[in-house]
């Protein structure tokens, strides 16, 4: 019988160990560092074109009722989709569901070089945007070139799973 309760009880800590682990590596998930994306020279070339886009995404849905809510990691993906030319985030600002900025990302423009990605994760235990969060990416273009691709992926893997995506939209 003791032999029993100290296998129990080994396999508890086991299952713990391995909880706080798995915990612990997704709190290590290094974050970009923008500084080393800065811009280091003016962008106030009058032949650049400029625009602002608008990404919806959900830190959170509903589940069942309006009262339960299911967290979401979301993945905002900014994308160059030129072959040859690099292009310019202004401003990235991450708003909640009531319209009040959650936080901006960098206060200096960024470049992505041709075809590149770069992208902000939101934890899925980051409830701050809640069910109707959404970015504002304000950005540079020079003529002829691509506007920059926006896009949210939603996923749970709880349960079944759920997974799903958003894509910008340009704003006035």
């Amino acid at each position: 019988m003791t032999k029993n309760k100290i296998f129990l009880f080994a396999l508890a800590l086991l299952t713990l160990a391995c909880k706080d682990q798995n915990k612990k590596e997704a709190l290590t998930i290094e974050p970009i560092n923008w500084n080393n994306r800065l811009v280091n020279y003016s962008l106030n070339d009058t032949t650049l074109i400029y625009g602002t886009t608008y990404l919806p995404i959900y830190s959170q849905i509903y589940s069942k009722t309006e009262l339960r809510t299911l967290d979401l990691t979301v993945t905002v993906s900014m994308r160059n989709t030129n072959r040859n030319d690099t292009i310019f985030i202004e401003k990235a600002e991450y708003f909640n569901t009531k319209g009040e900025i959650v936080r901006s990302y960098f206060d200096k423009a960024i470049y992505i070089a041709p075809m590149e990605t770069i992208e902000i994760i939101i934890k899925e235990f980051d409830q701050d945007g809640g069910t109707g969060a959404n970015f504002l990416f304000d950005w540079k273009i020079r003529p002829n070139v691509n506007e920059p691709f926006f896009e949210g992926v939603m996923i749970s893997v709880y349960g079944q799973g759920l997974s799903f995506t958003t894509q910008g939209v340009k704003a006035n």
